[in-house]
């Protein structure tokens, strides 16, 4: 019981943590990475279609991002995707690959960043608190209903505290590994 109780914990403090390193991975830092385009879909052939899944990606120089569409026809629509995104990059292209340049970011800019990854670190602790609490819940109630007795229930307690400081430590970690990215000029 308690195990299914901490696995079940683990678990889902653990894809917590995935989603912000994943969140955290799309923001631009003033350097070229394949996850910026990642979340960009494309109209082909009438159905929304992600970009990588329409193309090579590839990143030759620090500030360069090139995008190589296998079907030379999608080479437009995927330019259009681009310009129409949240990215704020123009794309350039010469009817064969278009080209991302990626401009660098401003201090205002890197402040508001800053900001914002911070506060989605928030919210990802918080989020793994709530299932702390969801745990502790379970807990505390089948040691009420007489399935587990009180000294299992506190070390169950113990382990599921230890389980969240391990993944708010990972957070932490993530989110300055970030911010050193960010500030870096």
């Amino acid at each position: 019981m308690i195990e299914e109780i901490l696995s079940d914990a683990e678990e889902r403090m653990k894809k917590t943590v995935d989603f912000f390193r994943k969140e955290l991975s799309t923001l631009r830092a003033g350097r070229a990475t394949p996850t910026l385009v990642e979340k960009i879909t494309v109209d082909y052939y009438g159905a929304p279609t992600p970009v990588n899944q329409l193309a090579t990606i590839s990143v030759p120089e620090p500030r360069l991002l090139v995008i190589q569409p296998w079907d030379k026809s999608a080479v437009g629509a995927v330019e259009k995707a681009i310009a129409k995104s949240d990215l704020g990059i123009h794309p350039q292209s010469d009817g064969n690959l278009i080209r991302l340049v990626i401009p660098q970011l401003t201090e205002e800019r890197r402040g508001e960043l800053v900001k914002f990854i911070r506060k989605k670190a928030e919210e990802t602790r918080v989020a793994l608190r709530n299932v702390r609490r969801e745990a502790n819940d379970l807990l505390k109630e089948a040691a009420k209903e007489g399935e587990i007795s009180e000294d299992e229930r506190d070390r169950g307690l113990d382990e599921v505290q230890k389980l969240t400081d391990r993944h708010i430590a990972d957070t932490d970690k993530v989110l300055a590994a970030k911010e050193k990215e960010l500030m870096e000029v």
